[in-house]
C-alpha cells in the first residue's frame, strides 16, 4: 500500500513539473499576451502639458536707496523676470476638457499648452488648485469629444494589484511603465508639495511623470502619479499617487464653478495613536487618532467628542492619522455629515458630524495698511477659524495675524503667520488696533509677535 502511494506521489510531482516547464508560446493568442490592451484603450485619455512659469527675479539689495535711484536711473537694480518652462502629464477626465494635473506643474503657470496623443493641442487654464493636495484641474479651451479615463473606487484598490503608470518621463514621450501596489494610506512620506494621503506603487515615475495616471488592469484610473522617494532624482521604486476618491471631489468641486477646493472643517487637534500612548490607555493595539484639541466652534465638539476620544473610524473607514482623517472627511464634501465611531473607555459610539466649511466667526476684518502708517502694504486681519485653517495656525490662537507683510513689514523682519500680540506695549486684539499704533509718530518700535509657538521681539528705529 506504502509502496502504491509513493508512485502516485512521484507521478504527480511529475506532472507539476512537466507543467511547469518553460516553453514557446503554441499560438497567437499567447504570443500576444500583456498589457497592450489596457494601454491602447486608456494611453489617448493621458496628455502632456508643457506650462511656462515666469518668476520675479530679486531684487538688488541697492534698488530702494533713494542715492542710488537718483545716481543710476529708476530702472536701476529693478528685478529681472525669468521663464521657467515645467513639463508634465495630466488626465482628461470629462469629454468636454476637464483634465487633472500636479499644482506643482501648472498651479502657478502663466501659460499652458495641453498635447494629446493624436498632436492635437489645446490651450488651458487652471480653474480649481491646491497646493496643499497638489492637485490642479484643467479646463482646455474648445474642447469636446475628448477620450476620458473612468475612476475607479480607490478605497477598493487592495494591496498586490498590478498596477500602470503612463505619462511623460524626462520629455522622452508617453511611456508606459508596470508594477503593483505596494502600499495604501501612506501619509507624510512623500517629497514635494503634497501632503496627505498617498497609494503608494514601484511601478517606476520619473520627472515629467507629475500628474500622469495610475490605472489598473482593466484600464481604470486609481491614482494620480505625483511624486517618489529617491535621493538621485530617478525612480527607486517607490512612487506615490494621489487616490481617485480626491481627484473625483476636486473634479465634483471644479464643475459646481469652485475657484478653491473646499475642505471639511474639523476644528480639531489629532494625534497619531504610538505604541506608548495605546499603551497609557490600556490598548491592545495602537489604533485610531487622539483628539489633543477642540475649537470652541468645531463640529465635533458640537456633535459630543472631548478631548480624550480616540476616532478609529470616519464612515466605516479606518482613520490612523490626522491627514487620513482629513483625505475621508474631504472626499465626503462639504454639506454633508460624516459618521465618526469613537473608542472612548470601554465604549464605542458612533455620532454624526456636520461638514462644514471653516466659519468666519468673528469677521477677519483683514486690512492692508495705507501710505499714512510706518509699514504701508501690511495686510492683517483678526484671528477665526477660517484663518486658522488656511494658515495653520494654532485652534486656541486669538488675535492679529500678518497676512502679508508687504515690503516694509517684510525688511522688518515679520512674516505671513506671524501672530501680533502687542505693539510698544500695547496689546492687538482687532486690526483697526494695528492701524492705530502703526499711524501714530514715534521713533521707536517694539513688536512682540507669536511665530511657532515662541514669543520674538522685533525692534528697530523708525
Amino acid at each position: 500500500m506504502m509502496r502504491k502511494i509513493a508512485c502516485s506521489l512521484v507521478l504527480l510531482l511529475g506532472a507539476f513539473s512537466a507543467a511547469a516547464e518553460t516553453r514557446v508560446p503554441q499560438s497567437q493568442s499567447e504570443i500576444s499576451l500583456g498589457f497592450a490592451p489596457v494601454v491602447k484603450q486608456a494611453s489617448p485619455a493621458v496628455v502632456n502639458i508643457y506650462a511656462k512659469i515666469v518668476r520675479q527675479g530679486r531684487a538688488n539689495p541697492f534698488f530702494s536707496d533713494p542715492f542710488f535711484q537718483d545716481f543710476f536711473g529708476g530702472g536701476f537694480g529693478a528685478p529681472q523676470p525669468r521663464v521657467q518652462n515645467s513639463l508634465g502629464s495630466g488626465v482628461i477626465l470629462t469629454h468636454d476638457g476637464y483634465v487633472v494635473s500636479n499644482y506643482h506643474v501648472v498651479g502657478t503657470a502663466t501659460e499652458i499648452r495641453v498635447v494629446t496623443t493624436d498632436r492635437r493641442e489645446f490651450s488651458a487654464e487652471v480653474v480649481l488648485g491646491d497646493q496643499e493636495s497638489d492637485i490642479a484641474i484643467l479646463r482646455l479651451n474648445a474642447a469636446e469629444g475628448l477620450p476620458s479615463l473612468n475612476m475607479r473606487d480607490s478605497d477598493h484598490v487592495e494591496v498586490g494589484e498590478l498596477a500602470l503608470a503612463i505619462g511623460n518621463p524626462f520629455g522622452v514621450g508617453q511611456t508606459v511603465s508596470s508594477g503593483i501596489i505596494s502600499g495604501l494610506a501612506r501619509t507624510g512620506t512623500a517629497t514635494g508639495n503634497a501632503r496627505g494621503y498617498f497609494i503608494q506603487t514601484d511601478a517606476p515615475i520619473n520627472p515629467g511623470n507629475s500628474g500622469g495616471a495610475l490605472i489598473d488592469v482593466n484600464g481604470d484610473l486609481i491614482g494620480i502619479n505625483t511624486s517618489i522617494l529617491s535621493r538621485s532624482g530617478g525612480s527607486n521604486g517607490i512612487g506615490f499617487a494621489i487616490p481617485a476618491n480626491l481627484v473625483a471631489e476636486f473634479l465634483r468641486q471644479a464643475q459646481a464653478g469652485n475657484d478653491s477646493f473646499v475642505t471639511p472643517w474639523a476644528g480639531m487637534a489629532g494625534q497619531h495613536m504610538s505604541a506608548d500612548i495605546a499603551e497609557s490607555l490600556g490598548l491592545a493595539l495602537p489604533l485610531g487618532v487622539v483628539v489633543s484639541d477642540l475649537h470652541d466652534l468645531s463640529p465635533l465638539a458640537e456633535a459630543g467628542l472631548k478631548v480624550g476620544d480616540i476616532i478609529t473610524h470616519v464612515d466605516g473607514d479606518e482613520v490612523n492619522s490626522p491627514a487620513e482623517m482629513k483625505f475621508r472627511m474631504s472626499i465626503a464634501g462639504v454639506g454633508g455629515t460624516s459618521r465618526l465611531t469613537l473608542l472612548r473607555g470601554e465604549e464605542q459610539p458612533e455620532i454624526d458630524v456636520a461638514l462644514i466649511e471653516a466659519p468666519e466667526t468673528p469677521p477677519a476684518e483683514e486690512t492692508t495698511l495705507d501710505e499714512d502708517t510706518v509699514m504701508p502694504g501690511l495686510t492683517v486681519a483678526r484671528v477665526n477659524p477660517a484663518l486658522i485653517a488656511r494658515m495653520g495656525l494654532l485652534l486656541s490662537q486669538t488675535g492679529v495675524v500678518v497676512v502679508d507683510p508687504g515690503p516694509y513689514g517684510g525688511r522688518s523682519g515679520l512674516r505671513a503667520g506671524d501672530v501680533l500680540k502687542a505693539i510698544n506695549g500695547e496689546v492687538m486684539e482687532r486690526s483697526g488696533d494695528v492701524v492705530s499704533v502703526l499711524t501714530e509718530p514715534g521713533r521707536r518700535l517694539q513688536m512682540d509677535v507669536l511665530r511657532g509657538g515662541q514669543v520674538v521681539s522685533l525692534r528697530f528705529r523708525l
